[in-house]
């Protein structure tokens, strides 16, 4: 598995892989479990390396640190998966 920057970089880079529908699912402690974001550009910001930027449905931008990143779906194909269990999230609680 790649690591997940590795990734986030080549969908910026490489034209004809980024052309597609990015969705990432990634730890959300108040929803309580996965939650899922479109990616857009911009997604990542000059200068920050360790969040990128996702939309909801509601089309608001949210910023996930790469850490919580559990999953990458391109075009409805899941490509790249980190496993995770509920209640596994090794950051404290809010």
């Amino acid at each position: 598995m790649i690591p997940i920057h590795a990734l986030l970089n080549r969908i910026h880079w490489d034209p004809e892989y980024g052309a597609a529908r990015f969705r990432l699912g990634y730890i959300d402690r108040l929803a309580g479990g996965l939650v899922h974001g479109e990616l857009r550009e911009p997604f990542l910001r000059e200068g920050e390396h360790f969040s990128v930027l996702l939309w909801d449905e509601k089309g608001e931008p949210h910023e996930v640190p790469l850490h919580r990143i559990r999953e990458v779906w391109r075009d409805g194909v899941l490509v790249w998966q980190r496993p995770w269990q509920p209640g596994s999230d090794p950051l404290p609680p809010p």
